[in-house]
């Protein structure tokens, strides 16, 4: 037996009925020879932060754009918050943490720069709209190595384009990376609003803090605690007080900063400069970069455009607009 193989009979050991054991995942769209060392779940996670559209997270905004202090959160750190969250709640609960883990660290691979504000310009403006849980499965399937995709196996594939709105992922696993999301971002969205002097702990609802406590640390810890004691056989869910607890704060944090006009104020610059280069390169798509050749023969230019934007840094993206827009310097 080997380190692969072992793993896999600890799975039927110690994990619960809900889990997914690997050894009966649905497999891959290719097939693909075994691993003696890592299961194929394992193996999609590596793959994953091994890809190019991992790296780019670094540079991409969650809530507060291009902030000069070091210590606001990135699409980045908000997927490692993320993947933390669920693979202690995965682990609780006995279900597959590697699975859990995978999910986590592919569901935000497909955001614009600029966070959701990038992604309402590329839906105001392509035809068929543009969302980031897409375009995650997008990355993984087809975009990633070279056109050749990551061909990753179907939970974690459902898991991606099932985090958010909608139809909720077929595996526990996908279900708890789906409210670890949730609990991540509204949580370090508070601190970073805390840290920018949007907010301060006590602007916080009362009806909130006497569930769920004071203090990032402290609301993180009881909200993975509840859904921990309040979730069984797959079901993943709070008790009631603290769902209203939860939904309170979610509100709040809409009417407190993500409407708020002074956090929001630099986003129509953004969702101009996003749809410029859209119609730009609409009106000129031969000044796509080479390597969108083949999507454009084969899915058109728009399908091209949106992939090149959408897969753009915050500062790539201020550089391509700039170059577009911006006069260059007389210098013979």
């Amino acid at each position: 037996m080997n380190i692969r193989e072992s793993i896999e009979q600890m799975e039927k050991q110690n994990l619960c009925s809900a889990a997914v054991l690997v050894c009966e995942s649905r497999g891959r769209a290719v097939p693909e020879d075994k691993c003696p060392l890592r299961t194929d779940f394992q193996r999609d996670r590596d793959r994953i932060i091994h890809s190019n559209a991992f790296r780019r997270l670094k540079h991409k905004t969650q809530v507060y754009l291009a902030p000069e202090g070091d210590h606001y959160r990135t699409r980045l750190t908000h997927t490692l918050e993320v993947s933390q969250i669920a693979r202690t709640i995965a682990r609780a609960l006995r279900l597959n943490e590697d699975l859990t883990e995978a999910i986590s660290l592919g569901h935000d691979l497909g955001h614009t720069p600029f966070g959701h504000a990038g992604e309402r310009a590329l839906n105001d403006v392509a035809a068929a709209g543009f969302r980031h849980y897409e375009q995650s499965l997008r990355i993984v399937d087809k975009l990633e190595k070279d056109g050749y995709g990551l061909n990753l196996t179907a939970e974690v594939r459902d898991g991606i384009l099932c985090h958010t709105k909608g139809t909720e992922a077929f595996t526990a696993e996908g279900r708890i990376v789906r409210i670890a999301d949730h609990i991540a971002y509204m949580n370090h969205d508070i601190d970073d609003s805390i840290r920018a002097g949007v907010l301060t702990e006590d602007d916080i609802p009362r009806e909130v803090s006497s569930v769920l406590g004071i203090g990032h640390a402290a609301r993180i810890n009881a909200l993975i605690t509840d859904l921990v004691q309040h979730s069984e056989n797959g079901n993943i869910a709070f008790s009631d007080r603290f769902r209203r607890a939860y939904d309170i704060l979610h509100e709040f944090l809409f009417d407190s900063v993500y409407r708020n006009k002074v956090v929001k104020g630099e986003e129509s610059k953004v969702e101009a400069m996003i749809k410029h280069l859209f119609e730009h390169y609409l009106m000129y798509p031969e000044q796509l970069p080479g390597d969108y050749a083949g999507t454009r023969l084969a899915e058109g230019d728009e399908r091209a455009i949106l992939d090149y934007i959408s897969g753009m840094s915050d500062r790539y993206a201020v550089n391509q607009f700039m170059s577009l827009t911006v006069p260059r310097s007389w210098d013979r």
